[in-house]
């Protein structure tokens, strides 16, 4: 059983489910560039254009070096970053009435898990290069 989970392609998908809403999200913005404006008005960015297309880039991009091994632990703790930022900024759950605060409170602490699967892909990925070059 222990090899079926060290597989590569095993690994590989690993990787691609914990990449998937963001994949799913910058695609989505690219499609829908008004949406992806409108997202970034209601939470106060501005330029709303520019940090719609700094976020497509930074969803896409970091996503792409996870997937793609190349600098695989700089995707993951741009993504460990960019996650626990915009938990902070959407899922505010201290703030809200309790009928809702229980919904919010579950993306944020959710949220909180995949910084923490970000930051284990990153550290994984650091301690095989240093193993590597020894």
């Amino acid at each position: 059983m222990r090899s079926l989970f060290a597989a590569p392609v095993i690994r590989w998908i690993a990787l691609l489910l914990l990449c998937a809403a963001y994949l799913q999200g910058s695609i989505d913005k690219a499609l829908d560039f008004g949406g992806a404006i409108g997202e970034m008005q209601h939470f106060g960015l501005a330029p709303p254009a520019l940090f719609a297309v700094m976020t497509i880039a930074l969803e896409l991009g970091a996503s792409l070096l996870i997937l793609s091994g190349i600098y695989r632990w700089l995707g993951a703790l741009v993504l460990a970053v960019f996650t626990l930022i915009a938990t902070f900024m959407a899922a505010r759950f201290w703030e809200l009435p309790s009928p809702q605060r229980l919904a919010t409170a579950n993306t944020f602490f959710e949220h909180l898990g995949l910084v923490g699967g970000f930051l284990l892909v990153a550290w994984h990925d650091l301690r095989e290069r240093r193993a590597a070059s020894t």
